[in-house]
């Protein structure tokens, strides 16, 4: 519930004869008028200082202080829903300490009816999604019919896979559409980076 104290949102646990009157079988969660008092402190949390706002959220059990180390990186974000996909990712490249760019373009095209997002090593994601809008349109030519979301990302992973333990930086979503409907698969460097 910490997020809801940082948001300034109430909830109240619905008392148990109400949640029965309701016909429902489990105890849930009620966002109550007094939430959406001050709206703007609810689409807007105050985070200045988001180290010093959290501190109180940071106390263990017995009062102790615990280290919060915030990690930075790409965020790429998919979301399969009944119509389709919905893909949004940052545009902030960084080598290190320093910005390199703000207007990277993290969505790759593979083909007109697959994408890809890029995480880790620029280099790295983009050539190998190149290289698998290559295979996707051989795919294509071969049998005269597109590649499935499920097969792309399996190719993706396999070709991967003969580089593992060879130090490349990749987090990839494949995220497309097909016969099935919308399809969204994850490849990520621990599949084939694990050194046996």
């Amino acid at each position: 519930m910490a997020l809801a104290e940082v948001c300034g949102v109430t909830l109240n646990y619905l008392d148990k004869r109400l949640y029965e009157e309701k016909g429902v079988s489990e105890p849930f969660l009620e966002l109550t008028e007094e939430s959406f008092l001050n709206h703007t402190q609810l689409s807007f949390p105050d985070f200045s200082d988001p180290v010093e706002k959290l501190k109180k959220f940071t106390v263990d059990e017995h009062g102790k202080g615990i280290k919060i180390h915030y990690d930075k990186g790409t965020t790429t974000l998919a979301f399969k829903y009944k119509g389709g996909v919905v893909v949004a990712v940052d545009s902030r490249a960084t080598g290190g300490q320093y910005i390199g760019s703000q207007t990277v373009k993290k969505i790759i095209e593979i083909n007109d009816y697959l994408l890809g997002t890029m995480a880790g090593g620029a280099a790295d994601c983009v050539y190998w999604e190149r290289v698998l809008a290559e295979r996707c349109r051989i795919y294509e030519l071969r049998n005269r019919e597109r590649i499935s979301v499920a097969a792309a990302s399996k190719l993706l992973a396999n070709i991967l896979y003969n580089y593992k333990g060879m130090g490349l930086s990749m987090g990839v979503m494949i995220a497309g559409w097909d016969k099935r409907g919308p399809g969204l698969y994850y490849i990520d460097r621990q599949v084939f980076n694990r050194k046996e």
